[in-house]
């Protein structure tokens, strides 16, 4: 087992986080989309969870080559 000293974060301080609404986190929990832990009948997400849940949806900007733009007339 794994002991951690990573915080633990309630579902609005984990929409503040992300710049959402707490329904849309909590969507993301009733989904499974994200992992979270059980607190009696609390809900809880791990600050590492939520990095990596930003990280994993994080996209990068399209590279455009140069000769894409074509040329002016």
């Amino acid at each position: 087992m794994t002991h951690t000293t990573d915080r633990l974060l309630a579902v609005e301080e984990a929409a503040e986080r992300l710049g959402t609404g707490v329904r849309f986190v909590r969507r993301l929990i009733a989904e499974r989309r994200i992992a979270f832990v059980k607190v009696g009948r609390h809900v809880r997400l791990s600050e590492a969870v939520l990095s990596a849940y930003i990280e994993a949806h994080t996209v990068q900007p399209a590279r455009r080559v140069r000769s894409d733009y074509g040329r002016a007339a």
